[in-house]
């Protein structure tokens, strides 16, 4: 069994947990308010905005062991940069203030997902940071494209409000391929620490789309 298989065994747990998050379920069956993908793209733009930074940190913090890894980080960092600027043209696409967005604060969840990912490259093990590239890249892949249907079959929004998640749906199918590959090389400490940050990210992540129902919640009343 390989180390990403054995990943997904790891965090089975954690990723069902993340899974049954009420907006998620809602979304797949149809059941999904505008105000709720707003909410979903303004907090993506807040966590994606922060991938290159990420990223680049990551490369000059990686330890002469896994020094192999800067080229594969720098390949990473010229395919996802600017890409926040596809979801503020998708949420002017559906209606919404892209600028409004630009200048706001990330909601609570968000600032904590990414304020640890910063945690992790600045006190951590760096390697761990790929825990989070596997929970985003995993559940984009899992879910994105499926959701981006459903969306906007329930709200009757054009192409053009689903760039992010329609590009990242596949785009990130061939960064989990190479993803797994990255990882088999690691060493089991490392890899350790991946299995951990990933069950941690799970439940951050988890908790940003727990907060986008209230979101719903207070559009009904």
């Amino acid at each position: 069994m390989s180390f990403h298989e054995q990943l997904i065994d790891a965090t089975a747990a954690e990723r069902a947990h993340f899974l049954a998050a009420p907006v998620i379920a809602d979304c797949l069956q149809g059941r999904v308010r505008l105000e709720s993908y707003l909410a979903f793209l303004g907090q993506a733009y807040h966590h994606v905005r922060h991938t290159t930074p990420l990223l680049m940190t990551l490369g000059g913090r990686l330890p002469e062991r896994l020094s192999w890894l800067r080229r594969a980080v720098a390949e990473y960092i010229d395919e996802e940069i600017g890409h926040e600027e596809w979801i503020l043209s998708d949420i002017t696409a559906a209606g919404g203030d892209a600028a409004a967005v630009r200048m706001s604060r990330p909601d609570l969840p968000a600032e904590v997902m990414i304020a640890y990912a910063y945690d992790l490259l600045s006190r951590g093990n760096p390697a761990a940071f790929f825990g989070m590239v596997f929970v985003l890249e995993g559940t984009s892949v899992a879910l994105a494209l499926q959701a981006a249907d459903r969306i906007q079959q329930a709200l009757a929004l054009p192409n053009a409000a689903f760039t992010y998640l329609r590009s990242h749906g596949t785009l990130d199918q061939e960064h989990t391929r190479h993803l797994a590959a990255l990882l088999e090389r690691m060493t089991p400490a490392d890899q350790d620490d991946v299995v951990h940050s990933a069950r941690v990210f799970y439940k951050l992540y988890g908790d940003v789309f727990r907060a986008l129902s209230s979101v719903g919640e207070r559009s009904c009343n």
